[in-house]
């Protein structure tokens, strides 16, 4: 008979599935070392590691084979079928024969049949974590015997940076932590790590994953080993990639975090701000709190959490940005800065039946802070039509933007305006 290679480290989930990983932000391509000493090849895998495989993803690399069949076991309580277990049920225990795992059909020694709840049954043996689990299988009939990498994509794995904005009055720090998720039952002992940053599409269900569960603080806690670092790998066809530095383990159902990021802002800046479409109504409102800056480092998409002099006040998420690439967004209103918007109708053209085709506006914005130190306060407008002058600026089809910045006193007002030419012939 010839003896099948297996990859024992999976047969059993509660053992650690030694492995390559290559991380994205949505799924994992899983490299796992194989070697048959015969011309089969047996690969195992607990059911619900296979339920998060992407379909079409299997692939083995290094062995040529002529056919591959995958079949799914029985659990490893099937094996036990005919055999004694134990059954304890209202402070008694009775040996019983089982005669069917997939009911939990026993037979007592007075040759009575019922039904057991898995709690109740006692084993010579130590179970595995997933006893009543089947597995998959996949046999392959390889041309000769050798070596190769089994790989498979699975969204039960994925990373995502998070970062930290640390801002006070001497200027601002951003700092990052990726997150490695494992939402499966089977821990992994990862060899080489490479995280992966960008858009990478890949086909199937993106509700395959499995949603993480609650894990105990024993499953949660950091492996003895010295946690790796995670280091810059350069850009590859669009994507960033990342590698850690050392082997580490994760855990089943669990989040391992590491220092991620921790580059230098090139510039820094806090304004209030509106952004909005144009319009002949006057209107009056608060400004929103805004933060803009730019890194020297590329970074990941990811949400950011800001926090002024320790505090938290705000939380929001960032897109993909380049190196160098500015990062903006708003964190709510601010209540301490209102403002007041006004449209005057300057001057207006009409062709020869009277209909009114260029209008000129005058657009102020009155502005009053309660706050104890000035700050910058910038709207945009984005104003529709066929042609669009602003101020002084070169006609635009379409669409123009205007944008007003001004610095607003402390506990002041104060006010400005720009001219809009909409013209429509």
């Amino acid at each position: 008979m010839k003896k099948a290679a297996t990859l024992a480290a999976a047969l059993i989930a509660s053992h650690a599935l030694a492995a390559d990983l290559r991380i994205y932000p949505s799924f994992t391509e899983v490299r796992e070392g194989v070697s048959a000493s015969s011309t089969t090849l047996t690969v195992r895998l607990p059911q619900e590691t296979w339920a998060g495989i992407l379909p079409g993803s299997i692939d083995l690399e290094g062995l040529d084979f002529t056919q591959a069949i995958q079949k799914q076991e029985a659990n490893w309580l099937a094996g036990l079928e005919g055999k004694t277990v134990y059954l304890l049920r209202d402070g008694k225990t009775q040996p019983v024969t089982l005669v069917r795992a997939r009911d939990l059909l026993v037979k007592d020694a007075q040759g009575r049949y019922f039904t057991a709840r898995y709690e109740e049954l006692q084993f010579d043996v130590a179970p595995p974590s997933n006893p009543l689990s089947p597995s998959q299988t996949l046999t392959y009939t390889l041309q000769k015997a050798g070596s190769g990498t089994l790989s498979y994509l699975t969204r039960s794995v994925s990373w995502a940076p998070r970062y930290t904005l640390k801002a006070g009055s001497g200027g601002a720090q951003l700092s990052a932590l990726a997150d490695i998720r494992n939402a499966t039952d089977l821990p992994y002992d990862v060899k080489t790590t490479e995280l992966y940053a960008g858009d990478v599409n890949v086909q199937g269900n993106p509700q395959a994953g499995f949603m993480m569960r609650e894990a105990t603080a024993d499953v949660a806690m950091a492996a003895p080993a010295p946690a790796p670092k995670i280091e810059s790998q350069g850009e590859l066809r669009g994507l960033y990639r990342y590698a850690l530095s050392t082997p580490f383990t994760l855990p089943a159902n669990a989040v391992v975090t590491l220092p991620f990021l921790t580059p230098k802002l090139n510039t820094f800046e806090r304004y209030v701000g509106l952004n909005t479409y144009f319009s002949t109504e006057p209107q009056d409102g608060t400004l929103s709190r805004f933060y803009r800056f730019k890194a020297d480092d590329r970074l990941p998409a990811g949400p950011i959490t800001v926090r002024e002099d320790g505090r938290i006040v705000g939380q929001t998420n960032i897109g993909e940005t380049r190196k160098g690439g500015t990062v903006e967004f708003t964190l709510g209103d601010d209540p301490d800065v209102a403002y007041t918007r006004t449209v005057q109708t300057a001057a207006q053209v009409k062709d020869g039946k009277g209909n009114v085709v260029r209008t000129t506006y005058k657009v102020t914005y009155a502005f009053e802070s309660s706050k104890e130190r000035a700050i910058r306060a910038e709207i945009t407008e984005r104003i529709g039509g066929r042609i669009i002058i602003i101020d002084t600026a070169a006609p635009v089809k379409n669409q123009g933007i205007a944008n007003l910045k001004v610095d607003v006193p402390a506990k002041g007002k104060i006010s400005k305006s720009f001219t809009v030419v909409v013209d429509n012939s």
